[in-house]
């Protein structure tokens, strides 16, 4: 299953809708309404009676497309990538690094990054997002974690690294409004545990500066699933960005990112300066 999240306007209101997504030789479409993913399989695919008839295949980009998660909390995975932990003159943690970006952080596909006045530096940090399917608590040592896995999705964790280094913890340098673009599309047809890892690349301005592959985590997804349940129970929804590779930088006003992920397209967005 792959879907989006996007704006239909209906009798004169914006309404946000999810779509089955399929890929083309063009490109990624919607191809069919479906109900939200927090409700069963066959509510979802099922879709809105009021929609289907009318339905047609869209390419995504004619959809005013919507971050595809609704999460009641991002909990991310700090340096999980060893030459991004000694790029920025940091230890590769013996345990994994977790910390909050808030839900109000989160940012559409094509949306605009604001920079604020308050920090000197903005960096880009593309990364592997897990979108968890249902709620866990504790899962055991030997317990296959797959199922508690709704699908995966491309994250830019922006970070105003002056506010993140003068802070000590990372709270409001990750979490301004914006600094948290998700998308296009949340799917679970890709395999990052049993299958073959998954390329994260970064574009800035159309020149690759970011490029690392899954296989290389610290801590894989089983860990770091059993890892944060072991202290923090997870809700269907829940946002886990798995760390970034090294190549993180600076940005300026008028820039443009782009992270893509096998698989998962392209997440595409403009910085702006407050």
């Amino acid at each position: 299953m792959r879907y989006c999240k996007y704006l239909n306007h209906e009798g004169g209101i914006d309404v946000p809708r999810y779509a089955v997504v399929e890929e083309r030789g063009d490109g990624w479409w919607a191809v069919a309404p479906m109900g939200p993913p927090e409700e069963d399989l066959a509510a979802r695919m099922a879709g809105h009676e009021a929609d289907a008839g009318g339905f047609e295949p869209r390419p995504l980009a004619a959809l005013r497309l919507l971050a595809p998660v609704t999460p009641s909390k991002i909990l991310c995975v700090g340096r999980n990538y060893r030459d991004h932990a000694t790029e920025l003159g940091n230890e590769v943690p013996k345990e994994p690094l977790l910390f909050l970006k808030p839900p109000s952080s989160l940012l559409a596909p094509g949306g605009t990054i604001v920079m604020p006045r308050l920090s000197k530096r903005v960096d880009y940090e593309g990364e592997l997002g897990i979108v968890m399917g249902k709620r866990c608590s504790r899962i055991g040592p030997e317990e296959d974690v797959r199922p508690y896995i709704r699908g995966y999705v491309i994250v830019n964790d922006v970070t105003a690294r002056d506010i993140q280094k003068s802070d000590g913890q990372w709270t409001r340098g990750k979490g301004f409004d914006t600094f948290c673009p998700v998308g296009p599309i949340v799917s679970d047809e890709v395999e990052p545990i049993a299958g073959a890892a998954l390329t994260v690349t970064t574009r800035l301005n159309g020149e690759v500066k970011q490029q690392g592959a899954t296989g290389d985590f610290i801590f894989s997804i089983p860990e770091l699933l059993r890892y944060i349940t072991a202290a923090i129970t997870l809700e269907a929804g829940d946002l886990i960005p798995t760390g970034t590779p090294a190549g993180v930088g600076p940005v300026q006003a008028g820039d443009r990112i782009e992270v893509t992920i096998d698989g998962l397209g392209r997440l595409e967005n403009i910085f702006t300066a407050q």
